[in-house]
């Protein structure tokens, strides 16, 4: 006789938050925006009747919801403003976040100074050095260098500063071949991303600066605790719940899947017409096959509840270690289809150029860049600010 095993789920509710929602049906039918700056939702805080349920037992939710779903002009206007109000905050930040990697390349605006058509094998020489040294990696550098020499050849660079356009353009031209850096949510709620990555990447920590960020420009997070390997994973996500006033759903057992988890965090966004469903996963090294295949298992619990899903995997790659993260970027890619990349820790790394080299090399658009250690700090990726602000 085949035994029935069930495993224990809980969903915390931060005693800041209130949730509520209507009936499943129209919430099922309600589409996401296209662009990850718009929601179309906007809520009415009522308390929850207590902060732990288990989801086995698919507690209801009181009939007289505060939930609302309009499409609100004002919302929009409002957004508006405050997206254009934190853009120059933004560009400011990433401007900063890049200074290591600028002041590496700060020699290319000395070189093209004095530069003349005589000594253009030497001053191509030495931008090739700085390009290598901020991790550009060699095959972009090359490509890079040579670019520019032909059109030096050709008469089409007259100066200095025709060149630093023309490297500039060239950089920017290798960012924006590969895949749009916004998130792709799809047009049904909820859209599921899952976070994967190496042990020490920073992953969860990301999960949370992201939920923060999406939650302030309107959306209706729920985190999934899917990290059930490390022990303090669970404990870790929790306090970023409470921190950016999202839900969670949490295993209880020790030795729960991290599949059921993903699939019931998934199952009651889809149930609380939840806007977005962010799925923390386990660290694992890329050369660990088992654990690998875990991952697998997690796509297909969130496909199997919401078609379609996950809408995005992220992969959070550790900044600080180059061109060292491109082996451990093909292995996740090949098992489980990385759609974007979070780049952290670049705040602290003379290897900026590694972000070129890893979307050239990966066809893989980087999504976004941590560049400090406040929850603002992971900022949606911009390849035209990218370049300003690592050529100066």
């Amino acid at each position: 006789m085949r035994r029935q095993h069930s495993v224990n789920i809980s969903i915390h509710y931060p005693k800041q938050v209130s949730v509520s929602a209507e009936s499943s049906k129209e919430q099922m039918a309600s589409p996401l925006p296209s662009s990850l700056s718009h929601f179309s939702l906007l809520s009415k805080p009522a308390p929850p009747q207590n902060h732990h349920h288990r989801l086995l037992l698919a507690p209801t939710r009181p009939a007289s919801s505060g939930f609302q779903c309009r499409a609100g002009t004002g919302f929009f206007n409002r957004l508006g403003r405050l997206i254009k109000e934190k853009a120059k905050s933004d560009v400011d930040k990433l401007f900063s976040g890049f200074s290591k990697t600028r002041d590496n390349l700060a020699v290319i605006d000395e070189l093209l100074l004095y530069w003349n058509l005589a000594d253009t094998d030497r001053v191509l020489d030495e931008l090739e050095e700085a390009l290598l040294v901020s991790d550009f990696g060699p095959k972009i550098t090359i490509k890079i260098v040579e670019s520019l020499r032909e059109d030096i050849v050709a008469g089409k660079l007259k100066s200095g500063s025709e060149i630093k356009e023309a490297l500039k353009k060239n950089v920017l031209d290798l960012l924006t071949i590969e895949g749009k850096t916004e998130l792709q949510l799809g047009y049904r709620k909820p859209a599921v991303v899952m976070i994967v990555g190496v042990n020490g990447g920073g992953k969860t920590t990301s999960l949370g600066k992201l939920a923060y960020r999406l939650k302030n420009e309107g959306a209706k997070v729920l985190m999934a605790a899917g990290d059930t390997f490390r022990a303090a994973a669970g404990d870790q996500l929790e306090i970023w719940a409470e921190r950016t006033g999202c839900e969670i759903v949490m295993a209880e057992k020790e030795k729960a899947k991290a599949a059921t988890v993903i699939s019931q965090a998934v199952k009651r966004g889809k149930e609380q017409g939840y806007d977005i469903v962010l799925c923390d996963t386990s660290g694992r090294l890329h050369t660990n096959y088992s654990l690998m295949e875990e991952l697998i298992a997690c796509k297909k619990a969130a496909g199997k509840v919401m078609p379609g899903a996950p809408n995005e995997i992220l992969q959070v790659l550790d900044g600080t270690t180059g061109l060292n993260m491109l082996p451990q970027a093909r292995e996740f890619n090949e098992i489980v289809g990385i759609t974007g990349l979070i780049l952290t820790k670049l705040d602290g790394s003379a290897r900026g150029g590694c972000v070129v080299s890893v979307v050239n090399e990966l066809g893989i658009p980087v999504k976004f860049v941590g560049v400090g250690e406040s929850v603002e700090d992971l900022q949606p990726f911009d390849a035209e600010a990218f370049v300003n602000a690592i050529f100066s």
